[in-house]
């Protein structure tokens, strides 16, 4: 551009001169035939600049059309991703709250799942004490064998036969102590550190009471104190019966967690990760599942297998 515009503004004062030229008075004689070539020349000079002139206005506003253009569609791609962005913010948040609606379904869902199968151990415990006293009641105690039809009976020992053949006094069965002091008192001696004993208690409250949702924390709670006492695989076996027997339980999660922790313990490692993830997966909004999140995470372990 710079180039052109020097041109032109050379070939001006050619024209220029040559239109002074032109006008000037000059005598007949002296005309000679080097300036009728000049002003042949001149002329086609002014020409060609007409001619360029011509041709960069036209590609100026051709250039100024492209522009406009490229302007307007800059503008609508814009404004286009603008609303695409807002569309996708939209529907993230519609996705967010159907996730968050889908995690608390499902883990309604596993809790009454659990609390079912909670009733139904419950109630096939029930079946089975009655089936045992059933038996124990068919079932004649020792000693009381009745005597064969048609044997004689001296008249003499037959009172003191008869005293000889009743049947012994069945044991009294020991009385049950008070499940919610006998809880208490476990817990008491749990926090002291006074382990023994409180493991002690713990299997009282699951002796005495164990169709009792507080049978399956006092579960929880031996497996909290081997775990405590970093005996592992004892405490796997009592998160277990916390999990298979008191599934609806409020420490359940707490149970599944440790349970995973003890196994990582036992260099049980991929077992334990995949307990975690199943706990994440049953109780996603528990805060045990967070601890089970930031204990993958520390692991260097994705939370949802590939």
């Amino acid at each position: 551009m710079h180039t052109a515009r020097t041109l032109r503004n050379r070939l001006f004062a050619a024209a220029a001169l040559a239109a002074l030229l032109g006008v000037m008075p000059v005598r007949a004689h002296a005309a000679s035939k080097e300036i009728i070539q000049l002003q042949t020349q001149v002329q086609q000079l002014l020409d060609m600049v007409q001619r360029l002139q011509s041709t960069l206005d036209t590609r100026f506003a051709v250039l100024q059309n492209l522009a406009q253009q490229t302007s307007d569609q800059a503008v609508q791609m814009g404004a286009t991703v603008n609303a695409l962005q807002q569309k996708m913010n939209v529907e993230n948040e519609a996705i967010s709250g159907k996730l968050d609606t889908g995690s608390g379904q499902v883990q309604s869902l596993n809790d009454s799942v659990d609390e079912l199968k909670t009733r139904i151990a419950k109630l096939e415990k029930s079946i089975q004490d009655m089936q045992n006293q059933l038996q124990n009641i068919q079932t004649p105690p020792p000693g009381t064998t009745a005597a064969p039809a048609g044997a004689a009976q001296s008249p003499d020992t037959g009172a003191a036969g008869s005293a000889g053949m009743q049947a012994p006094a069945a044991p009294a069965m020991s009385q049950a102590p008070p499940l919610e002091q006998t809880f208490q008192s476990a817990m008491r001696d749990y926090n002291a550190a006074k382990y023994k004993l409180a493991a002690s208690e713990f299997q009282d409250v699951i002796h005495y009471y164990p169709l009792d949702n507080m049978a399956g924390t006092a579960q929880y709670y031996l497996g909290e104190i081997a775990y405590r006492q970093k005996n592992y695989d004892d405490a796997v076996k009592a998160y277990n019966a916390v999990l298979e027997g008191f599934s609806g339980n409020s420490k359940a999660p707490a149970a599944q967690l440790h349970k995973g922790f003890s196994l990582i313990e036992m260099n049980r490692r991929e077992a334990g990760i995949q307990e975690l993830r199943s706990l994440i997966r049953r109780y996603p909004q528990t805060p045990e599942a967070a601890h089970a999140r930031t204990k993958l995470n520390g692991m260097g372990v994705r939370i949802s297998p590939r």
